[in-house]
């Protein structure tokens, strides 16, 4: 069966092109499964759209644009619709509101989520008017606190704004396993609408304490880092795919991995960052076909034990 490398190889022409048949096929296929956010009922599709470094490009620059724009269509024909992003991501936002205001807009079929990461309402609110204007919306879906900077102020602001309907929902975000025990104790204390924290197959530390507590105080959860920063992928270079794949409908290591996050029952979407249409076009199959339950999520992270 082919691993990630195979797989760029032969998408690669396909998701490079302009209206790539990768992309359309996603396209044509059921839609992406898509997962409930507790505190409204809407559904979300299950794997997102990460922008951390990956979208950190000068938006004049069409050279750079080109394929970020490619990866956005692919994104959104496969039926994705969660974009995450953040002041602190550099140009990420500027490229997600450029991105998104072609063709006449197509801001309409996205789910866009950014952060505060500052001290004080009057920061936090001079970051925000920026993040609006960055990413050509007044109104945005999910404003996170960021990595627990002054949360509790930020929380206060965020939901007084949402009572406003500047924002629709209120989030907090964290990428480290430290921070599990200060999120588990927030996410019971204040239930955000949505916790954004890490989980792979080889760090699942959040599955302990964390994700229960978001599962009993009906909190959305966001995974990061998905792949650890790519250090997964080393771990298996030149290892084939395992037999198991098969059985969750799985052509790729990086399908088997967002597949185990999304096998978790707490988890509403994972948000893998990519430059590369070709990785987004696989990425984006992790949405379809069967999910692992219980017993074969164990038996993917034996792989890696």
């Amino acid at each position: 069966m082919p691993d990630r490398r195979h797989f760029l190889l032969t998408a690669a022409g396909a998701a490079l092109a302009g209206s790539s048949r990768a992309a359309r096929a996603l396209s044509l296929s059921p839609p992406m499964l898509a997962r409930t956010i507790p505190a409204s009922g809407e559904a979300l599709p299950v794997i997102g759209l990460g922008t951390a470094d990956t979208f950190n490009a000068p938006p004049s620059d069409a050279a750079a644009m080109a394929p970020l724009a490619q990866v956005l269509d692919v994104f959104l024909q496969a039926g994705g619709a969660l974009i995450d992003t953040a002041p602190s991501y550099g140009q990420a936002e500027a490229v997600t509101g450029a991105l998104l205001a072609r063709e006449g807009g197509l801001r309409t079929r996205t789910f866009l989520a950014t952060k505060v990461s500052t001290q004080g309402h009057e920061s936090a609110m001079r970051q925000l008017r920026q993040s609006q204007k960055a990413l050509g919306s007044d109104k945005l879906d999910l404003v996170q606190v960021h990595n627990l900077i002054d949360t509790a102020n930020q929380l206060a602001l965020l939901r007084d704004l949402k009572r406003q309907g500047v924002i629709r929902y209120v989030g907090i975000t964290h990428y480290t396993d430290y921070a599990h025990d200060e999120l588990t104790t927030l996410v019971e204390r204040e239930r955000p609408d949505f916790l954004q924290v890490n989980l792979s197959v080889g760090a699942r530390n959040a599955e302990k304490r964390l994700l229960p507590a978001c599962q009993a105080n009906g909190v959305a959860v966001l995974i990061n880092r998905p792949f650890q920063d790519g250090a997964l992928f080393r771990q298996v270079r030149g290892v084939a795919l395992p037999a198991l794949a098969a059985e969750v409908d799985c052509t790729s290591w990086a399908q088997l991995f967002l597949k185990f996050i999304i096998g978790h029952p707490a988890v509403t979407a994972v948000i893998p960052a990519t430059s590369k249409p070709a990785n987004m076009a696989d990425n984006a199959r992790a949405g379809f076909g069967r999910q692992p339950d219980a017993a074969l999520r164990e038996r993917i992270a034996a792989l890696l034990a």
